[in-house]
C-alpha cells in the first residue's frame, strides 16, 4: 500500500511533488496532488514526494513528515564533510571493548538510507555485536583457513592465507585484528545492482562510524576467507541463498589517533572529458 495522504489546509500546489517523482505516477489536479490510478505500481518508495514538500503536507507508505528530520540548519559545512572524508583513515588497532549497542543501532538505521540500484532497499546488514559469537567467528575462520592449507586447498592467489594461520599460532590476528565486531553485507543476487549496492551501504555506515570516533576497516581478507576459503563458516553467518556476500568490515573503538589528514590531493587520478 502506498498510502498517499496529502493534507489539502498544508498542501500550496507548488507542484514539485509531481515534478520530483522519478516514474511520473503523481498528478496535480485542482484538489491536490494525486496518484495517477493505473501508474501506482510503477512506485519506488522513495518518499522524494514527502521530502520535497516545503509545507510537510505529504505523507507516504504512512510515514508521518513530522517524523523526518528538517534539512534546513542540520547539515554539516562542507569543510566538515571534507574533513571527514580526508581524515578517514583504515584501522588497524581496535579497543577490546564493545561498542554500546545504540550506538551500533543507529549506525545500522543509518546506513539503511544509502542508495540502492531502483530502491530495491535489499541490502542485509549482518552485524557481530556479541563478543562471544565474534571470538567463536575467528576461531572457525582460522580452523577454516588451516584446514584448507594443511590440505593444499588454498585458492589460487589466495596461498598466503598459510602464513595468516602461522601468524595466528603466535599471537597475531591478521584477519580480524581483534576487533569487537565485524559487519557482513549482503544483496539480492537477482537484484539490479548487488554489489554497488553493498560497497555504497559500506561506505555509508564507514563515514557515520568516523564522525561518531569509531574505527573501521575494510576487511578483504575476512570477505575471501568466508567467500573463498572457509565457506562452511560462511554458511553459519544466516545469510539468504538468495543473496550475495558483497564485503565485511571491522568496526570499533579505536586504539590509535590521527591528528592529521593526508596529502593526497597530487596522486588524484582525474580525466577532464571534452568532446
Amino acid at each position: 500500500m502506498i498510502e498517499f495522504v496529502v493534507d489539502n489546509k498544508k498542501c500550496t500546489r507548488c507542484g514539485e511533488c509531481v515534478k520530483d517523482c522519478p516514474v511520473g505516477i503523481i498528478t496535480l489536479e485542482e484538489s491536490g496532488p494525486e496518484l495517477i490510478a493505473d501508474k501506482v505500481k510503477l512506485c519506488l518508495k522513495c518518499q522524494h514526494c514527502l521530502a520535497i514538500c516545503p509545507t510537510a503536507a505529504i505523507s507516504v507508505l504512512g510515514r508521518n513528515p513530522a517524523d523526518s528530520q528538517p534539512l534546513a540548519g542540520h547539515l554539516p559545512s562542507a569543510e566538515e564533510v571534507e574533513t571527514l572524508i580526508r581524515g578517514r583513515r583504515s584501522v588497524r588497532r581496535f579497543a577490546p571493548e564493545p561498542v554500546d549497542s545504540e550506538t551500533i543501532g543507529r549506525l545500522l538505521r543509518t546506513a539503511a538510507h544509502a542508495p540502492t540500484g531502483r530502491n530495491n532497499l535489499g541490502v542485509q546488514f549482518t552485524v557481530v555485536e556479541d563478543q562471544a559469537t565474534m571470538k567463536q567467528l575467528r576461531e572457525e575462520t582460522l580452523a577454516g583457513i588451516r584446514q584448507a592449507a594443511e590440505a593444499e586447498r588454498l585458492p589460487k592467489g589466495l596461498e598466503f592465507f598459510a602464513g595468516i594461520v602461522k601468524a595466528w599460532d603466535r599471537g597475531t590476528d591478521i584477519i580480524f585484528r581483534d576487533a569487537p565486531h565485524l559487519l557482513i553485507v549482503s544483496a539480492p543476487k537477482a537484484g539490479p545492482t548487488p554489489a554497488a549496492d553493498g560497497y555504497i551501504a559500506l561506505c555509508t555506515f564507514e563515514l557515520m562510524a568516523s564522525s561518531l570516533g569509531l574505527g573501521t576497516m575494510w576487511n578483504g581478507f575476512a570477505t575471501w576467507a568466508l567467500v573463498d576459503i572457509a565457506p562452511q563458516v560462511g554458511a553459519k553467518l544466516g545469510i539468504p541463498e538468495s543473496h550475495e556476500l558483497v564485503y565485511t568490515m571491522l568496526f570499533g573503538e579505536p586504539a590509535v589517533q590521527y591528528h592529521r589528514t593526508v596529502q593526497r590531493d597530487q596522486d588524484a587520478n582525474i580525466h577532464q572529458l571534452v568532446w
